[in-house]
């Protein structure tokens, strides 16, 4: 079942945690490193943070660990699993941006992608939603 569990994390209620303050936290709770073991992408728009693991850790065991601790209960911060989802909006795209484009970009394994099944583009809102094939490579 824990091969199955999401590797990000998703931290709420950031705001009394700086950035360096919430890494070094992390660092603690997992014992791991990041940048080298995990990253972390701040999205202060609505105070989350969403934790994505690279090296394989049981990260129920680690959405537990954090329920538990000291700091991020005097923080007031929540974690959990972020939902494995097949499709995401990209927005603010050039406004010559192809399907094909879209495609080969998120299909590269350099930028986290996976096999594409479909792209839309929206032209008036300058995105698309991109659909991947399940984690078992069907489209």
């Amino acid at each position: 079942d824990s091969a199955e569990a999401s590797p990000s994390v998703v931290f709420e209620n950031i705001e009394r945690c700086s950035p360096n303050c919430l890494q070094m936290l992390l660092e603690n709770i997992s014992g791991l490193t990041v940048d080298a073991d995990f990253t972390v992408e701040l999205i202060p728009e609505i105070n989350v943070a969403v934790v994505t693991f690279l090296k394989n850790i049981d990260t129920k065991e680690f959405v537990e660990k954090c329920s538990q601790h000291k700091r991020v209960r005097e923080f007031k911060m929540t974690a959990w699993l972020l939902e494995s989802t097949q499709s995401i909006k990209a927005e603010n795209l050039p406004e010559s941006i192809s399907t094909d484009y879209l495609t080969v970009y998120f299909e590269s394994a350099r930028n986290g992608g996976g096999p594409v099944s479909d792209v839309q583009l929206f032209p008036e809102e300058n995105s698309a939603i991109i659909t991947f094939c399940d984690h078992k490579g069907n489209c």
